[in-house]
């Protein structure tokens, strides 16, 4: 069951209307063979004894894990047990009121949430050998979900079989099933508790007699079904705790392009609208947010009654509720020297916020509905007494403003996450217009910038369109980009240019590198190539070392462990976070060959530019804020004499230096600065002319008027 995770692949066609929904059920075999107890790894590496129903647990709570997880309403899950003792509820019984007994519904059809699992934690195997067949439950699960689904289409619909093969099985009657299966494409997965498994090499030759027949029996019904996979469960789990990038499908939404003016009456003719759909292609995937709490609060004395947990002195959290209090600073305003009043009148604002009663006769406490809302524009503020300004009128669709040249077009910036642009399904005509621009712009090597408003009324947004001729279909790839306005053109000096107080540009300078510098520098980043630091294949060649399909987040998938563990144990102290997924520790280290290989290198730079390791420093105490020095704190590298302070009225920075710090070798390194010229409009951004026929950018955007 384990395969290679490779990236993404495109797709074939566009997704469907419905796209990504499914709908899933597990059928878990509770029968009294499920009693049966064996030794597996705890987090803590130390065994520990448990059933085969706790064992086939474990991958149902991880799949449903990581539904609840993704919180898509989209993804339902249902629980069918077979093997229930005393319990048959099932549909199908109801109506027939013979057969399928010991099958229970146990949990209904609907988006799994924590309840879901907490319930899974009460299931026990049954004590009795009962006659309860997996076809039958697979039969109640079909029901189970053309209940729910009705005439809903568009669902894909799968059934997860677990159990460990050592209970009842009826080998007759099951062809009818396997034809239900296939007619409604419902795609079967059977996870068994020691299985055999001959993609891992898993065979177990001392195999009961009625466990390796179970087994034969379960590969015969599914080699039959259109879409079945089978595997061992201790594989399966290995499989689905293994970092994997979540790919799904988005549904499609209505939009249109516009190219031309096809408001102005009189242009109507020259301009045409292409009727499209859109999809997401990536996605950001980004943590969960975390909820604060905090300590519940002790009995203050009020007369309340005492609540269970205070009655037992047991430490309870509660989450905290946001309040917030505004208050108008009336006091004059200090002189930049009076740093000590500045500081004092901070923390009476601090506790001010804390008890109003002790408020200082400068603060004064304001309703909110006294507040207006307003921006702020340079020293001012711009009131809004609405709340917002008018927005622009705009209306919804992409507009084409114009084309550019592919090689033309910066990468830096793509800044979002990527969107299909598909013709309208139910149009020819709109397919066959996108397609004839995509083929188009693919030979002439070109890219269209378009404006994108998603609704009317929307911000709209500016984004680059390129072309994709995949092998059934053809669309568009949409990233945003920034506005022209957005862009700013920072100019810096050059870091290989020095010049003297006389303005002459010198050659040879301590802070210019010598050519025997950069050559050591050439070969120390030669060295550091990952291209050829992996692995060697079959031909003797050596690999690239580092793939993107198999490097993964950290953050978002050690902390989905944490959260997937803490949910299945009831001890953290017995049962501790294991450690992450080798395969999410992979590339957190250099390749050692490589270290070893360049080691000779980095001493040789560490010699030719005499790096020497700074001494920590203490900072100085500074008494007038009473801060204590940190023997931690990082020295300052550069200009670490240089005092630095701020003109509010200006809002220029100032620097000075001690003079008994200085000297002539000093004062000649500080003058041949890295090509020291003011702007010419030190107070303002840079906003450079474009020639014609180019934007700011140099993209040279080719704009179509009609």
């Amino acid at each position: 069951m384990r395969k290679r995770l490779d990236l993404v692949p495109p797709p074939l066609s566009m997704p469907g209307e419905n796209a990504g929904k499914e709908i899933l059920t597990f059928v878990l075999d509770v029968s009294s063979s499920m009693t049966v107890t064996r030794d597996v790894p705890g987090s803590n590496g130390e065994a520990r004894t448990v059933t085969d129903l706790e064992y086939a647990l474990q991958y149902v709570k991880l799949k449903i894990q990581h539904m609840v997880y993704s919180a898509r309403k989209t993804e339902q899950c249902g629980i069918v047990t077979f093997g229930t003792i005393g319990k048959t509820n099932n549909r199908v019984y109801a109506t027939s009121k013979s057969g399928y007994e010991y099958i229970d519904e146990f949990i209904p059809i609907a988006h799994p949430t924590t309840a879901t699992l907490k319930k899974l934690d009460g299931l026990e195997p049954s004590e009795y050998d009962l006659d309860a067949d997996a076809v039958d439950a697979i039969i109640v699960a079909i029901q189970m979900q053309g209940a729910y689904l009705k005439r809903k289409k568009g669902w894909t619909r799968k059934i997860f079989l677990v159990t460990n093969g050592k209970g009842f099985f009826a080998n007759e009657d099951w062809e009818s099933t396997v034809d239900k299966l296939n007619e409604l494409k419902i795609e079967l997965t059977v996870v068994g508790v020691d299985f055999d498994d001959d993609e891992f090499g898993v065979i177990q030759k001392d195999k009961p007699l009625h466990q390796r027949r179970y087994e034969e029996f379960i590969r015969t019904f599914g080699e039959t079904v259109d879409t079945f996979v089978i595997g061992n469960l201790k594989h399966a789990l290995e499989y689905i705790s293994y970092p994997q990038v979540g790919a799904s499908q988005s549904r499609l939404a209505r939009t249109v392009i516009r190219i031309g003016d096809v408001q102005t009456i009189k242009r109507q003719r020259e301009a045409m609208e292409i009727l499209i759909r859109t999809s997401k292609c990536t996605a950001v995937a980004r943590p969960k947010p975390f909820t604060k709490f905090a300590v519940k609060p002790k009995h203050d004395g009020e007369k309340r009654a005492v609540d269970r947990d205070e009655a037992f002195d047991v430490t309870t959290y509660i989450q905290p509720k946001l309040v917030t209090d505004y208050f108008v600073d009336n006091s004059e305003p200090k002189d930049d020297d009076s740093s000590d009043s500045g500081d004092e009148t901070d923390d009476e604002k601090d506790n001010a916020k804390k008890n109003d009663e002790n408020l200082p006769p400068e603060l004064e406490k304001v309703e909110k509905g006294a507040l207006q809302k307003g921006y702020k524009y340079g020293p001012q503020y711009v009131l809004c007494p609405d709340g917002q300004f008018p927005k622009l009128q705009t209306k919804k669709g992409i507009d084409l403003m114009g084309f550019v040249r592919q090689e033309k077009l910066r990468r830096d910036y793509l800044m979002g996450e990527i969107h299909y642009l598909w013709g309208e399904p139910d149009s020819r005509l709109a397919q066959s217009a996108l397609s004839s621009i995509v083929q188009a712009m693919s030979e002439e090597g070109l890219l269209a910038v378009g404006r994108w408003v998603t609704a009317d009324g929307r911000d709209p947004k500016m984004g680059v369109m390129a072309p994709a001729q995949f092998e059934k279909v053809h669309c568009l790839l949409w990233a945003p980009m920034p506005f022209a306005n957005d862009h700013r053109k920072w100019t810096f000096p050059s870091l290989g240019t020095l010049r003297n107080k006389k303005g002459e540009i010198v050659t040879e300078h301590r802070y210019l590198p010598s050519k025997k510098q950069m050559k050591a520098m050439d070969e120390f980043v030669d060295a550091l190539d990952l291209i050829k630091a992996g692995p060697e294949d079959d031909t003797g060649n050596a690999t690239e070392w580092f793939d993107v399909g198999d490097s993964y987040n950290p953050s978002l998938h050690r902390l989905k462990q944490a959260m997937f563990h803490c949910q299945n144990v009831e001890n953290l102290e017995r049962d501790p976070l294991p450690p992450p997924h080798p395969e999410l520790m992979k590339y957190m280290n250099p390749p050692n060959n490589l270290i070893h290989d360049a080691q000779p290198i980095i001493d040789k730079c560490i010699e030719i530019f005499g790096v020497k390791q700074v001494p920590r420093k203490v900072r100085k105490k500074y008494v007038a804020h009473n801060h204590v020095a940190d023997e931690e704190d990082e020295a300052l590298m550069l200009a670490e004499n240089t005092l630095t302070s701020l003109n509010p009225s200006s809002g220029v920075a100032h620097q000075s230096t001690p003079a008994s710090e200085t000297d002539d070798d000093g004062d000649d390194d500080n003058a041949m600065l890295l090509d020291r010229a003011k702007p010419p409009n030190p107070q303002h951004l840079p906003t450079p002319s474009s020639p014609d026929g180019m934007n700011n950018d140099g993209m040279g955007i080719d704009r179509w008027r009609f």
